[in-house]
């Protein structure tokens, strides 16, 4: 943002100017002409996983940025929130949930750190420059911007992320190219954090099963609103098999010790 205008009177509402940024932004695959080598592409995914890295290091505090959203008692709300809208959003044909529901809200960290984050921080929100791509000019999409905890954020980008040798359903629906030769996968992008951050981390299920069930609400909300014939985009018709997966994945990780 460059600069803002509260006066109505020449637009006829608020209005904000932005800096264009020109750019490669990754959709579900490169953009055609894109060949990039497998040694680009690991120098790539560092450098976007580094800029949420550098996000959740900035002091909001000493910025002036306390305002930007509640903080303490971030993970409960959003627990507690999004049980509510799947809850909510439930049509006949996917599962209660219940019992992901449940864990979550037993299992919700006693320990909670504070920074800002993106809330949806994916591939296709950053501009990569197109002469230095390991270069991130920018992120995108900062309406989801909170003081929360910075799990819970890796947790939320980490349920789009898609890998190789994930199964082809999981692959049909994916959305950046996160599982082309050089990408990081989810276990070496949580150590790789941790590395960055000096954190230790003995069990990411919690934050991993929210990602997944926090995604498995939105999917849903957008069928339900399918399913009442609030939106007639048939893009979103078999959206319950995605929620169906997505529920019976948060199960299969809450199995697991750790």
């Amino acid at each position: 943002m460059i600069a803002v205008c509260e006066d109505e009177s020449v637009l006829g509402s608020t209005f904000y100017l932005m800096e264009r940024l020109e750019g490669i932004i990754l959709r579900k695959n490169p953009p055609k002409g894109i060949d990039w080598d497998e040694e680009t592409v690991r120098k790539i995914c560092y450098s976007f996983w580094d800029k949420m890295i550098h996000l959740h290091q900035v002091d909001y505090k000493k910025e002036g940025l306390q305002d930007l959203g509640k903080g303490e008692g971030y993970i409960e709300r959003q627990i507690l929130g999004w049980n509510k809208r799947y809850a909510n959003a439930k049509t006949w044909n996917v599962p209660a949930g219940k019992k992901v529901m449940k864990w979550l809200e037993v299992n919700i960290p006693k320990e909670e750190n504070l920074c800002i984050i993106h809330n949806d921080f994916r591939l296709d929100n950053v501009v990569i420059d197109p002469t230095n791509p390991e270069n991130i000019l920018g992120v995108l999409d900062w309406e989801l911007a909170a003081i929360g905890d910075p799990l819970m954020d890796l947790g939320n980008s980490l349920a789009y992320w898609v890998e190789e040798k994930d199964d082809f359903f999981v692959k049909s629906i994916r959305r950046q190219p996160s599982n082309i030769p050089g990408m990081l996968t989810r276990e070496e992008i949580i150590n790789y954090y941790c590395e960055k951050t000096g954190r230790t981390i003995n069990d990411f299920r919690f934050y991993r099963v929210y990602g997944l069930f926090r995604l498995a609400g939105i999917v849903q909300q957008i069928y339900y609103r399918y399913s009442k014939g609030y939106t007639k985009n048939k893009a979103f018709k078999n959206f319950w098999l995605i929620s169906i997966y997505l529920i019976k994945t948060c199960e299969n990780i809450i199995k697991r010790k750790k």
